[in-house]
């Protein structure tokens, strides 16, 4: 074993001795079934080529072999994944054209194991300024036919460009009633709160989300037929279970509360969430078992492994919270799951040296470092490129 102790920043400007445990609560499963008891979707985030050209406002890039990889690992621990969303950077430097590769691509694995797979489609193609609502319309169904043409589950992504054209609720309606009309399979739809997009806010035709909460609820009842599921990411839990109880019956609340979800996947004892997270990306091993623990019934095992991933998971997705791709970029490289700490539209940058410390440590915490002498060797390496490092 190589010697674990770092000299790490903290917030204070200073340094501090760490030593990297390695402890993982429990050994993950080298491939596991899915969970019977929760649909359980990890979204997972893409790898840039790093011989690419991959900076701000550049075309997106990707190390295809890494990026799919990646949910072939996910797939393994026996979890579901969320593709082309906006963990793999959807409208913060994935382009469409990528998207749409990425999508097809990741289907195409998904098909030849019999992996659970989701897939966003949305309006980020639509050039600037076109925000009527037939071109919303229009936009929407371009990238629904290609989810569907590549067999994948669709989730119906909050649109910026509706946001911006919407007069209100009524607004809402007319788009998303013509689509869940003529989808072919039932989809996810995706209440993304303005932490996560700052650009979302207002959503559904209120400023106040508790104020959407009904219309939201009366559109899904309307076309049940058409709708598998909600992903709701507002980081408000008493706002979740509000709707989750005006669901009908047979419609799931996937929860994209990345500070909450042990209690919102455990439930109430009347009904719980789903999962569809990004976290989740970052704590697979500790997430799929956990929720094994649960099938069984065991949930003192469910809290001892999930429990210890919440304060990495709030840093993590701290504010600004749309920047919560970069730390789970940075544990994948640290874990050795890509070849370097690289990301489209340069982003690897958007979080400075103290988080990313922090982010080791809490990721030790909660032993989701699942090969931490590579994990130290790496920090070593980012601390010596910043001139810290002995």
């Amino acid at each position: 074993m190589t010697d674990r102790t770092l000299r790490l920043p903290g917030p204070d400007g200073g340094l501090a001795p760490y030593t990297v445990t390695g402890a993982a609560p429990a050994p993950a499963a080298a491939s596991a079934a899915p969970p019977r008891s929760r649909a359980a979707y990890a979204a997972a985030h893409v790898v840039a080529d790093p011989l690419a050209g991959n900076g701000f406002g550049a075309p997106a890039r990707l190390d295809w072999d890494a990026t799919l990889a990646i949910r072939h690992r996910l797939w393994d621990l026996g979890l579901g994944v969320a593709d082309a969303m906006d963990t793999a950077q959807r409208g913060m430097g994935l382009d469409w054209p990528a998207t749409a590769e990425l999508i097809r691509r990741s289907a195409a694995e998904a098909r030849g194991r019999g992996a659970a797979l989701v897939c966003g489609a949305g309006t980020d193609h639509l050039p600037a300024g076109q925000a009527g609502l037939e071109s919303v319309i229009t936009a929407y169904e371009v990238q629904l036919a290609t989810v569907e043409d590549a067999g994948a589950t669709p989730v119906l992504m909050a649109s910026r460009a509706l946001a911006a054209g919407a007069r209100g609720p009524d607004d809402y309606a007319k788009v998303y009633g013509r689509l869940l009309d003529q989808v072919r399979r039932p989809v996810v739809l995706h209440w993304l709160g303005a932490a996560f997009d700052p650009a979302l806010a207002g959503y559904w035709g209120h400023a106040d989300p508790a104020d959407a909460v009904a219309d939201v609820a009366a559109l899904i009842r309307e076309h049940a037929a058409a709708v598998d599921g909600i992903k709701v990411s507002l980081l408000d839990p008493a706002l979740e279970v509000r709707l989750r109880d005006l669901l009908p019956g047979g419609v799931r609340l996937y929860t994209g509360d990345d500070f909450h979800y042990p209690d919102l996947i455990l439930g109430d004892g009347r009904r719980h969430s789903d999962a569809l997270l990004g976290v989740f990306a970052a704590i697979a091993p500790a997430a799929a078992t956990a929720l094994r623990a649960l099938d069984a019934g065991d949930t003192g095992r469910y809290r001892a492994l999930l429990d210890p991933t919440v304060p990495l998971a709030r840093h993590l997705f701290s504010a600004p919270t749309y920047h919560y791709k970069t730390g789970i970029a940075f544990l994948a490289w640290l874990n050795g799951h890509q070849p370097g700490f690289t990301m489209v539209g340069g982003l690897q940058a958007a979080r400075d040296l103290p988080h990313l410390a922090t982010a080791l440590r809490l990721a030790d915490a909660a032993g989701v470092l699942t090969d931490p002498d590579t994990a130290v060797h790496r920090m070593r390496l980012l601390l010596a490129a910043a001139g810290v490092e002995r």
